[in-house]
């Protein structure tokens, strides 16, 4: 439980708080659903049996799930996690798969009936989230707000990152060209899969705009012989990639600045451009200024590779801020493809290959969560547990949604025309395999 939770102290719960948890559980949930899912209260009662399974919701107090369900929203049942009304032992994937197969069995009556049991529960322990949600200021989107929302998402150390991912600290989707491949290969593959994309060859300048801890300018400059530029407003990003470049000997050839892509100069146009994760802060009033900057820092004929998540066409952002918003990306913005497709043409671009990634994103994602519980204790000895659980959460929901197809991720190749419509582009995408 995360020092900073403030809790006042309870009579011992009743065996009336839990017949009415139990009635309320009954109404809400089929036990013929819970296969590896299970549920067992703050007395040690469980439901809907005493059988073992994979997954157990700990309800922590008797007012737990009426902490969970009141009101009834995604936001009320993830600060529930964070402030330990109840925690999830086991595989946090099993706990989505069971709400979703809730949600499809459950009709409007049962609902509502449902929701009359909750509000009749006790309301328990008081608890508070340690982790604050953002607080920005200033015009969405602006230069000074997106730096706001960088610093709140890496305000912590990098090594609380360096736990759960790579080595290379690939904090976007990896390239699984195996069933077995783990976490390390998959991102070197996707490091190689995009530069395959872009056609790079030895001498060239590329550009990765908002690069992270530098992974990618690394490895181009290593493997593909280019001179490589990374930029991101992560300051902390900033330093320990200087610190790898430093101790790789690439100095001469790659390097990773403190910049926002809207403050970049217009000097030697570079031969491929990259953006990787970036574009889902933009903003979609911001899309034309982001399209058509990057079309005047690249030569004529050159590619851009853009990599970004994407809300599908028949996906509700529902209302008000999303837990993900609140406490782990402030400002994200999720667009459908064809509103980032008609940006980027409307800048001039001709798009050339959209690929979709999603469940490669799903199967990134796991490994990431994984990674993280293993080193439970690790995590909290450098950040507070409410913030190991917000990433924990973010993460298991993200590969669900992934799963689903609610989100999708797409790498989408833009090419430059000359002024006259030519790229120059190869009539096939075979080069992209060959000796892959």
């Amino acid at each position: 439980m995360p020092a900073e939770t403030a809790l006042k102290l309870t009579p011992p719960p009743t065996d009336e708080a839990v017949r009415a948890t139990l009635d309320v559980l009954n109404e809400l949930l089929d036990p013929m659903l819970a296969t590896h899912v299970g549920i067992r209260l703050w007395d040690g009662t469980r439901w809907p049996d005493d059988t073992p399974r994979r997954t157990t919701i700990a309800l922590q107090h008797e007012g737990s799930l009426r902490a969970m369900f009141v009101p009834m929203s995604e936001m009320t049942m993830s600060e529930a996690y964070l402030r330990d009304d109840y925690d999830i032992e086991g595989s946090i994937q099993d706990v989505f798969d069971f709400l979703l197969s809730l949600g499809v069995s459950m009709g409007p009556l049962q609902k509502a009936k449902t929701a009359l049991g909750v509000m009749r529960l006790p309301r328990g322990e008081k608890r508070t989230v340690g982790r604050a949600p953002a607080r920005l200021t200033g015009k969405r989107h602006s230069p000074d707000r997106d730096r706001q929302a960088v610093a709140y998402h890496y305000n912590m150390p990098n090594e609380f990152y360096g736990l759960w991912l790579d080595s290379s600290m690939a904090y976007s989707c990896a390239y699984f060209e195996r069933e077995e491949d783990d976490i390390e290969a998959a991102q070197r593959q996707k490091y190689d899969h995009i530069c395959r994309k872009l056609r790079l060859k030895p001498g060239q300048r590329l550009l990765d705009i908002g690069c992270g801890w530098g992974g990618l300018v690394l490895h181009a400059a290593r493997h593909w012989g280019v001179d490589a530029t990374g930029i991101t407003l992560g300051e902390g990003q900033v330093a320990l990639a200087q610190e790898r470049i430093a101790a790789s000997g690439l100095g001469d050839r790659c390097r990773v600045l403190l910049r926002d892509y809207r403050e970049l100069e217009e000097g030697e146009p570079y031969d491929a451009l990259v953006s990787v994760g970036m574009c889902e802060h933009v903003g979609e009033a911001n899309l034309p200024a982001y399209f058509g900057g990057a079309f005047r820092l690249l030569k004529a004929g050159g590619a851009f590779l853009n990599h970004g998540i994407t809300l599908g066409l028949r996906q509700n952002t529902g209302r008000g801020p999303s837990f993900v918003d609140a406490y782990v990306f402030p400002d994200g913005e999720l667009l459908p493809l064809p509103v980032f497709l008609r940006a980027a043409e409307g800048a001039g671009w001709d798009i050339r290959d959209v690929e979709n990634l999603r469940e490669h994103y799903a199967r990134t994602l796991r490994h990431w969560v994984g990674r993280l519980e293993e080193r439970h204790e690790q995590a909290v000895g450098l950040v507070d547990e409410s913030s190991y659980r917000a990433w924990r959460l973010y993460m298991a929901s993200s590969a669900f949604g992934f799963d689903i197809g609610r989100i999708k991720l797409y790498q989408t190749l833009l090419v430059k025309p000359d002024d006259k419509g030519r790229t120059a582009l190869p009539l096939t995408r075979a080069d992209w395999y060959a000796g892959s």
